[in-house]
């Protein structure tokens, strides 16, 4: 299991990064490689609302479902299908106050599938493509949440 850590400060209060996140439907409001954010479940947000993502790229989507939802303290997400060599993915995110900044911290954790080819696979390209979408999926988010525009 691959395990990847990132955190950014974002100049907004706690209470708005929340908002964001917590919105299944809007990650394509601040992802600059999300084409397309459709919420899929009847819930709009909380524990089992679930939403399919379409990249920019116009080949990759995914579908995922909120696990984890306790209001400006913990979220996440768990991947349920893709087109990725994915297996297994979970992403959880955890909010720090600081004055009116606040840090957000999430932690991923995936599986590659086909074996021993999939985790050379995930040494050689997979982590640090993933490293990076994440960190311009916080760009776009701290953008977002300062600005209230798409980078």
């Amino acid at each position: 299991m691959t395990k990847l850590h990132n955190e950014i400060m974002i100049d907004a209060p706690l209470e708005k990064i929340w908002k964001i996140l917590a919105n299944p439907g809007e990650l394509d409001r601040y992802d600059p490689t999300v084409l397309r954010s459709t919420v899929t479940s009847s819930n709009r947000d909380g524990v089992g609302a679930s939403r399919k993502v379409d990249m920019k790229d116009g080949k990759h989507w995914f579908k995922e479902k909120m696990t984890v939802c306790k209001p400006q303290e913990a979220l996440a997400y768990e991947l349920t299908d893709c087109n990725f060599p994915i297996d297994g993915l979970r992403h959880s995110y955890s909010f720090e106050r600081l004055g009116n900044h606040t840090k957000v911290s999430q932690e991923m954790e995936y599986r590659v599938k086909w074996g021993f080819f999939g985790q050379l696979m995930d040494k050689l390209m997979l982590r640090g493509q993933t490293d990076r979408g994440i960190k311009k999926f916080f760009a776009g988010l701290k953008n977002y949440a300062e600005t209230g525009s798409k980078g």
